[in-house]
C-alpha cells in the first residue's frame, strides 16, 4: 500500500517500498512454512534463491522477484533511472507473490488479478532521503517484527498441512511476460544495474540503431534492438533481444548480421548477446563458441575482453612454466593439461592431486602461465574456511610477489586486486554488497577471469551453485578426494567424465615417485573402550 501510494510522486520510492515490502513478506513465508530452510545469511537475495523457496513456487511468478530487488537497488543507487514503468512492473510482481502467498496458506481466498487502474494516481509528499532509510529502520524494528514472525511460526505446523490442500482445491494463474514493453524492462534494468547509460551526455547504449547492408545487400536496411559502444566510439557488442516466452537464440543469425553490418561500417567486429529477459547468451565468434551467461556485461569487462582479443596471444604450450614456483614433473604436466584444455575451448577444468602434492603452488603457477600468456586478468580463489582463505593468500605471496592480492574476509579495500581470495558465502554477499568509486557493482558477471575452487569436492553444490552461475570464468577444481554420489557428483560438475579429470596424480603414483611416504596403522587400545565403566569401581 505505502509502494502505490507514492508511485505517482516517485516511481524510484514506489520500486524501494516494492523491495521493502518483498522483504518482509518472503521472511513471513520462512516462518510460515516448515519446509522451508533458512539459507546461511538471510539477506534477501540468498533468501528468494535458496532452493527450498525459489522450487516451492511455479517459476513464471518467481522469476519476477529478482527484478523487483534489482529496481529497489537501483532506485536507492540512480533514481533517475528507474520510469513509471518500472515501478509498474514492480508493484505487478510483488501483487503475484502476494496472491501466491494467500494462495498457498490464505484462510478466505479468492483468485485476484491486478489492475493499472486501481494504483492511486494523487502525488504526495514524501522525504525521499527518509524513505531511502526506511530499509536501515527495518533492522531498528527487527525485535517488532521478530515477535510477529514468532506468532506466524506458532501456526507453522498448521500453515504447512494446510498448503498443499490448497494448492489442489485452488487456482493460481501466473501472469505471462510477453509484451514488448514489459520483457525489455527486464533487459534494461539489468543493463543499467551494470552501468549501461540510455540518455544524457554520458550515454553508451543505442536502441534500436540503424545498420546498412543486412546479409551483405547495399540498402537493406536493418534495426539492431541495443548497440553498446566503448569510451572510444566503438561498438561493443550487439544485444539482440526475444519476447521472454521464445528461445532468445531464434535470433541468433539475424545478430550475426547485425554483427556483420557494424563490421563493415567501424572495421571491428562487435560482440553478441542474444536475450529474452532470463536467458542470456554470449558469442565472441572471433574467439570461441557461443555460451550461456547470467547477463549482459559492463562496458569495462566488454573493453577489456575486446582488448585482449585485440592482442596477439602466445600458444599457451610455448609459456614458460617457472620452476621457482612448481619444478616438479606431474605438475608442470597438470599445468600443461590444463592449458591445453583452455586452447581447445574448454572452461572447466579438475585437478585431482593427492593430500600433500602441491595442489596450491600448481594452482599459482598455472595463474602465471595463463597471466604472461595475456589470457586472464582477474581471478578469483574460492576455499570453504577462513583459515584455508589466508592460508592460500600467503602461499600465492610467495609464489607471485609481484601480482596485488586481497583476501575478501578480512580486508575490502583492496578489492581491485588482481587475485581475490574469498569463502563462498563473503563472495556471494559481495556480489551485490561491493561497489566500485562510481557506484556500480564492481563484482560483475565477467569480472573474474579464472576462478580456483579448493577442496572442490566440499561445497560448491546446490548451496552455492548461484557464484558459478553468475560468474563467467574459466574454472579449475582442486581436489584429493572427488565425490562421485548421484546429488554431488564432482565430475558431473566439471563436465567431466566419470573418474577421468582434466589430470590426475594419486596416492600411489607420488608414493612410487617418492614424492610422498606411506602411512601406517598403529592400533591403539583403551580401558574404558575395552572393559567399559563401572560405577561402583569409580575413585
Amino acid at each position: 500500500m505505502e509502494a502505490e501510494r507514492v508511485y505517482a510522486t516517485s516511481p524510484a520510492m514506489c520500486a524501494i517500498g516494492c523491495r521493502k515490502a518483498l522483504e518482509l513478506a518472503v521472511k513471513w513465508v520462512y516462518a510460515a512454512d516448515r519446509t522451508m530452510t533458512l539459507p546461511f545469511k538471510d539477506n534477501l537475495q540468498s533468501l528468494i534463491h535458496e532452493p527450498d523457496f525459489r522450487y516451492a513456487m511455479e517459476y513464471d511468478t518467481w522469476k519476477k522477484l529478482p527484478l523487483i530487488v534489482k529496481l529497489g537497488n537501483l532506485a536507492v543507487h540512480t533514481a533517475r533511472n528507474i520510469t513509471a514503468a518500472d515501478a509498474v512492473v514492480s508493484l505487478r510482481g510483488l501483487f503475484e507473490f502476494i496472491e501466491w502467498i494467500d494462495y498457498c496458506y490464505g484462510s478466505n481466498y479468492k483468485e485476484h488479478f491486478f489492475k493499472e487502474s486501481l494504483i492511486p494516481q494523487s502525488r504526495v509528499s514524501l522525504d525521499e532521503k527518509r524513505i531511502k532509510e526506511q530499509a536501515g529502520l527495518l533492522k531498528e524494528k527487527e525485535e517488532e517484527n521478530k515477535k510477529l514472525y514468532d506468532q506466524v511460526r506458532a501456526l507453522s505446523e498448521k500453515l504447512t498441512a494446510e498448503k498443499e490442500k490448497n494448492k489442489e482445491e485452488r487456482h493460481f494463474n501466473p501472469e505471462a511476460i510477453s509484451e514488448f514493453k514489459t520483457r525489455k524492462i527486464y533487459i534494461d534494468v539489468d543493463m543499467k544495474m551494470e552501468g549501461w547509460i540510455f540518455d544524457g551526455p554520458s550515454q553508451n547504449v543505442v536502441e534500436e540503431y540503424e545498420v546498412d547492408g543486412m546479409a551483405g545487400v547495399p540498402g537493406q536496411k536493418g534495426y539492431v534492438d541495443y548497440v553498446l559502444f566503448g569510451r572510444n566510439g566503438l561498438p561493443l557488442a550487439v544485444v539482440e533481444a526475444k519476447k521472454t516466452s521464445r528461445d532468445p537464440n531464434v535470433g541468433r543469425k539475424q545478430a550475426v548480421l547485425y554483427a556483420d553490418c557494424l563490421e563493415r561500417r567501424f572495421g571491428r567486429r562487435p560482440m553478441i548477446f542474444n536475450t529474452n529477459g532470463f536467458e542470456t547468451y554470449f558469442w565472441d565468434d572471433k574467439t570461441g563458441p557461443q555460451r550461456q551467461v547470467s547477463g549482459i556485461f559492463s562496458r569495462e569487462d566488454l573493453e577489456r575482453l575486446m582488448d585482449r582479443r585485440m592482442e596477439s596471444h602466445p600458444a599457451l604450450t610455448s609459456i614458460p612454466i617457472s620452476d621457482e614456483i612448481t619444478n616438479r614433473v606431474y605438475q608442470k604436466e597438470a599445468i600443461r593439461a590444463v592449458c591445453a584444455h583452455i586452447e581447445e575451448g574448454g572452461r572447466k577444468n579438475l585437478l585431482v592431486m593427492a593430500t600433500g602434492t602441491g595442489k596450491t603452488r600448481t594452482a599459482a603457477s598455472l595463474v602465471d602461465v595463463l597471466s604472461k600468456g595475456g589470457y586472464i586478468t582477474n581471478v578469483l580463489f574460492l576455499a570453504d574456511r577462513t583459515a584455508l582463505v589466508k592460508q592460500a593468500k600467503d602461499s600465492f605471496r610467495e609464489y607471485l610477489p609481484r601480482m596485488s592480492l586481497c583476501n575478501l574476509c578480512s580486508n575490502k579495500d583492496d578489492k581491485n586486486a588482481r587475485i581475490v581470495f574469498s569463502t563462498y558465502p563473503t563472495i556471494l554477499n559481495s556480489i551485490d554488497d561491493t561497489k566500485r568509486d562510481d557506484g556500480n557493482r564492481l563484482f560483475t558477471p565477467a569480472h573474474f577471469d579464472l576462478i580456483i575452487i579448493d577442496e572442490s569436492h566440499r561445497s560448491i553444490f546446490k548451496k552455492y551453485k548461484a557464484i558459478f552461475d553468475y560468474f563467467d570464468a574459466i574454472l579449475v577444481g582442486l581436489t584429493a578426494t572427488p565425490k562421485t554420489d548421484v546429488d554431488r557428483n564432482t565430475y558431473d560438475f566439471f563436465d567431466m567424465q566419470q573418474g577421468i579429470p582434466t589430470y590426475a596424480y594419486d596416492y600411489n603414483q607420488a608414493i612410487s615417485e617418492k614424492y610422498l611416504v606411506p602411512y601406517y596403522n598403529y592400533e591403539v587400545k583403551t580401558k574404558f573402550l575395552e572393559e567399559g565403566i563401572t560405577y561402583d569401581d569409580l575413585s
